[in-house]
């Protein structure tokens, strides 16, 4: 049964993660990416984590995607869109081999998942994504991790008021 929802879910996802690629304006893409974080919110709800779903929806879809949208705003890209199309022969062709390069490992990793035995699901501790759990994991073990995401996104947020600052001049 969680199969027929966890297909249609990852589809979404994968859907949504193209457009964020795909897409030429850059508003899109970032509505593309709010889109794919809340189907993954969606598969993390499938695996009993309902904490992690509802920080994912909360935390990334909603505070940090509007930040994007507000650099994306702020920068007014349009000028940008217009020279989309003019790019150098080097990028194509750095481009198809990243390409055929992640098509052979994503070929690779289906070979290794169709051989292993999937038989049983791993069992799931009965406190996983629990908020106790979380912030245990989170403070202790992951501490460094959460501190440096904390000041690239500071650095982002300087660097989005000072760019402003430069266009109200």
């Amino acid at each position: 049964m969680e199969l027929l929802i966890f297909y249609p879910l990852a589809g979404f996802c994968v859907l949504m993660g193209l457009g964020v690629i795909i897409s030429s304006s850059p508003i899109n893409s970032a509505l593309s990416l709010i889109a794919m974080m809340m189907g993954l919110a969606g598969v993390f709800v499938l695996q009993q984590a309902h904490f992690l779903a509802i920080l994912q929806i909360i935390v990334y879809a909603g505070a940090i995607m509007v930040l994007f949208m507000f650099v994306i705003m702020l920068l007014n890209l349009k000028s940008a869109e217009e020279d989309t199309w003019s790019i150098r022969p080097q990028n194509t062709y750095v481009s198809v081999l990243t390409g055929f390069l992640a098509l052979g490992a994503l070929y690779k990793i289906a070979c290794v998942i169709s051989q292993a035995k999937l038989d049983s699901p791993a069992a799931v501790p009965d406190d996983f994504g629990t908020v106790v759990r979380v912030g245990t994991t989170l403070f202790t073990d992951f501490v460094l991790p959460f501190e440096v995401a904390s000041i690239l996104l500071l650095a982002a947020m300087v660097g989005a008021v000072v760019l402003a600052k430069n266009k109200i001049d």
